[in-house]
């Protein structure tokens, strides 16, 4: 299936259907990951690191198990102004958006991860669009 169907078939199955919660924050953070300017997924990297979490985006990047992530730590990294910006685009309470997060961040930053590394910035960009696409831009 290739890694980029691996992401879709983690992320976009199930209970992230395209219209459903879930579909949406993803799509909010495709487009996060997809900005250059916050630095895409080496951004988030390095906003996990700021945070004093280098040792759980880590384990999500590594090839080892995945360290939990709580609501409360994913509100740290992401602050409250970029969780309300998703939370107003997804018409949901903030609340819910870092439950979310915490829930299918580890998985994503896994998949986009597989052999331990960050992927180059044009691989990151073409998995990020098919799964813009698949989740409805």
């Amino acid at each position: 299936m290739g890694l980029f169907g691996d992401i879709l078939g983690t992320l976009a199955g199930g209970s992230a259907t395209p219209g459903g919660t879930e579909g949406q924050i993803m799509r909010a953070v495709a487009g996060m990951l997809s900005d250059k300017q916050s630095g895409g997924l080496a951004g988030l990297v390095t906003n996990f690191q700021k945070n004093g979490l280098g040792d759980v985006v880590s384990s999500w990047i590594g090839t080892g198990k995945n360290l939990p992530i709580s609501a409360d730590q994913i509100q740290r990294v992401f602050g409250n102004q970029q969780v309300s910006q998703i939370a107003q685009k997804v018409g949901i309470d903030p609340e819910k958006v870092t439950t979310t997060l915490a829930s299918v961040l580890p998985g994503l930053v896994d998949k986009l991860t597989p052999n331990g590394k960050l992927p180059s910035e044009d691989v990151l960009l073409e998995g990020i669009n098919l799964l813009k696409k698949k989740l409805g831009r």
